[in-house]
């Protein structure tokens, strides 16, 4: 009997980075997908993990980054790609949230980064702020030093809803992020747009959520 939905949140509730990360490539000359394939590669201790789980500070992150893109085939400055990250909020999965908050408990678990790591973006703080407040409860890697897919995060969630994972949906743009939610029993979709999101959403809830 489904209890809970959780949540990730950038490329779920906003828009994917991988586009801004596409459009940066293109638009330096730079090998397409660098910027991923840095993030992917060693991914739970490169500098990307290190950084979400505030184990380094910006400068080290920067430089961190540069040496692990430069082996891929071309540097790319951490500090560049820190602005390709905020995507836009997409109205319709927070409407979803809203609907889904009315009858089950809702949870969200973020790798984010250390405060201020981006920059004040005026108003966009503020926005983030109006959704999250809609969950139960929120984990950020950058606050607790943990980050996804470590096991211990979804566990500390499902322990802060007071639900068992059998009873849980869970969404995430990134595989490798899905897999530990679903080998410990949740059911898990991949958000590859909002249209297809909503669509399993729709199943497992027994909602209208569009």
């Amino acid at each position: 009997m489904l209890e809970a939905v959780i949540w990730d949140f950038g490329g779920v509730l906003t828009s994917s980075p991988f586009e801004a990360f596409a459009r940066f490539e293109r638009e330096h000359g730079l090998p397409a997908d660098i910027i991923r394939r840095t993030n992917a590669s060693n991914h739970h201790e490169n500098a990307w993990a290190k950084f979400e789980r505030a184990e380094v500070d910006l400068e080290t992150f920067d430089r961190l980054f540069a040496a692990e893109s430069k082996a891929l085939g071309a540097e790319v400055r951490g500090k560049d790609v820190l602005p390709l990250l905020s995507g836009d909020l997409r109205p319709e999965m927070v409407e979803a949230l809203k609907r889904i908050k009315s009858r089950f408990r809702t949870g969200c678990i973020t790798n984010n980064l250390p405060a201020n790591a981006i920059g004040s973006a005026s108003g966009r703080s503020l926005y983030i702020a109006e959704v999250m407040v809609l969950f139960d409860h929120v984990i950020e890697s950058a606050k607790i030093g943990l980050r996804k897919p470590d096991p211990k995060i979804y566990r500390m969630m499902l322990e802060a809803l007071g639900v068992d994972p059998e009873n849980c949906v869970y969404l995430d743009d990134l595989g490798v992020n899905l897999k530990p939610a679903r080998e410990m029993g949740m059911a898990t979709i991949k958000v590859v747009n909002a249209s297809q999101a909503l669509a399993e959403l729709e199943a497992a809830t027994g909602l209208t959520l569009r």
